[in-house]
């Protein structure tokens, strides 16, 4: 494929996963240009806030979007909705008219049927105009890598900081976790044509679900480090955060992130995963995971 024609688009590029798949995009040989709230002078990157309406001729000549922004600033459903949902389905309204021909979006193992989070069924949401698009849909589960960041970050931030660690009780908090090069590698194989077209969403994570707790002691013990753990009601927690939310005080970490920890699915189906011959690694720990020397994190929310 001549060089020329490996553009990629991604959305939310400056976020955890979407700077792991434009560093996986970039190996593979694409150029990819990212599509970012705030651009730096002198790049090509693309100013994209969602919920704006989105000109396709931002989408000339480029032969893949991937779609991984998410605005958690708007609380309520309606300011969700009208943001992440509608938002995107003028992203990818724009991208067919350009005629883009692959598109991926990313969701969340936190979108199922029956899901209690905001998060999630706006995820759901999401999805269903991808697919309406004939867009490729992947449901990672929680992301870590070299370095992590996003979620898995926040925990890392936590162990690394405190002696003391709250740990939720209540709920089964069960996780499910998946490197970044399979998560990258899963990206590739949709853009290469592994996945057919209209496949439906695909659950990518290894099988073997943690515990959040065992998360963190698997952390603890990489850094070396041997805090004690102090159970919380999580509905105590949910409180304190959403009194915050209500005062405009809004916390590093959210009320409805909150439900989506408590109530994931419980039974996330990776049958699909596994027929279209993608494999995802046990989840392993190591110090290089975690940003390197310890005392070089900052003090995160509380979890």
């Amino acid at each position: 494929m001549p060089a020329e024609t490996q553009l990629c688009a991604v959305t939310g590029a400056n976020g955890f996963v979407g700077a792991c798949l434009t560093r996986r995009l970039q190996t593979e040989g694409w150029r990819v240009i990212p599509w970012t709230r705030r651009s730096e002078p002198g790049t090509d990157a693309v100013p994209f806030r969602l919920g704006q309406d989105v000109d396709p001729a931002l989408l000339k000549g480029v032969r893949a979007l991937v779609h991984c922004a998410y605005d958690f600033g708007p609380l309520r459903w309606k300011d969700i909705t009208a943001v992440n949902v509608i938002g995107s389905q003028k992203l990818l309204d724009a991208a067919r008219k350009a005629g883009v021909e692959s598109i991926v979006v990313i969701s969340s193992l936190s979108a199922f049927a029956g899901c209690r989070s905001l998060y999630g069924k706006a995820k759901l949401q999401i999805e269903a105009h991808a697919l309406a698009a004939d867009a490729f849909v992947i449901r990672p589960g929680l992301v870590y890598g070299n370095a992590s960041g996003g979620m898995f970050g926040r925990l890392a931030k936590q162990v690394r900081s405190s002696r003391v660690i709250p740990i939720l009780w209540g709920g089964s908090q069960v996780q499910y976790l998946l490197h970044e090069e399979d998560l990258g590698t899963l990206l590739q194989g949709a853009l290469a044509g592994r996945v057919p077209p209209g496949t439906g969403p695909i659950s990518a994570a290894h099988a073997q679900g943690w515990a959040l707790k065992d998360i963190l002691a698997r952390i603890a013990s990489a850094l070396g480090k041997r805090p004690a753990f102090v159970p919380v009601p999580w509905q105590l927690l949910w409180v304190a955060l959403k009194s915050l939310e209500l005062a405009r005080l809004p916390p590093g970490f959210r009320s409805d992130s909150l439900i989506s920890i408590i109530y994931q699915d419980p039974h996330p189906a990776f049958e699909l995963l596994n027929s279209l011959g993608f494999k995802c690694r046990p989840f392993q720990m190591s110090l290089e995971m975690l940003g390197g020397a310890p005392g070089s994190m900052s003090t995160p929310p509380p979890m």
